[in-house]
């Protein structure tokens, strides 16, 4: 008759176990519910970057001096400078700059050494094409400044926790009002 009860005792034990675990695993269940979306939509949803992301790089033609900094920090030796030397001013003149997006690394080394800050990162990452060879771009196209996800209208931009109180204490600022 003992054995019968221990194995009753222990059934008993079981379900008890079994119970809490269900009741545990209910309550994250339900913690889980107040949680907002991770993901986002992609085309239709776009994260706002941060304010130090590195992104395609921005050139402005007439602050370079071809001095050729960025092409010496550079782990890649990847931006191309052409230049020619003017003899009646003694100086460079810039021909060609280009810089090859399938190969870069976005280490900022580049922008960061710059003497004349003709070179800064932009918040811009959409740089995937059908063909490899159409990341290469020429002063023109590092020319380009882009546009905005925030000023764009037809897409819904997505801001994580930080940059959310970052934008409120902003705009609560932006609204006191003080008596002077």
């Amino acid at each position: 008759m003992f054995p019968m009860v221990t194995r009753f005792m222990n059934y008993g034990q079981q379900t008890i176990r079994a119970a809490r675990y269900i009741g545990q695993s209910f309550i994250i269940t339900l913690s889980h519910t107040n949680r907002l979306p991770i993901t986002i939509q992609y085309p239709y949803e776009k994260s706002i970057t941060s304010e130090r992301f590195r992104g395609r790089i921005h050139f402005e033609f007439d602050k370079c001096i071809a001095c050729e900094v960025c092409v010496r920090v550079c782990p890649i030796d990847l931006p191309v400078v052409d230049w020619r030397f003017e003899r009646d001013i003694k100086k460079k003149q810039l021909l060609n700059y280009s810089i090859d997006f399938g190969i870069c690394i976005f280490c900022g080394n580049c922008v960061e050494y710059c003497p004349t800050n003709c070179l800064s990162m932009t918040e811009e990452y959409e740089l995937s094409t059908y063909d490899r060879h159409e990341l290469n771009y020429n002063q023109i196209a590092l020319g380009r400044l882009p546009m905005s996800v925030i000023g764009d209208y037809t897409i819904q931009t997505v801001m994580n926790s930080t940059q959310s109180k970052i934008y409120k204490e902003k705009s609560l600022d932006s609204r006191t009002i003080t008596n002077s």
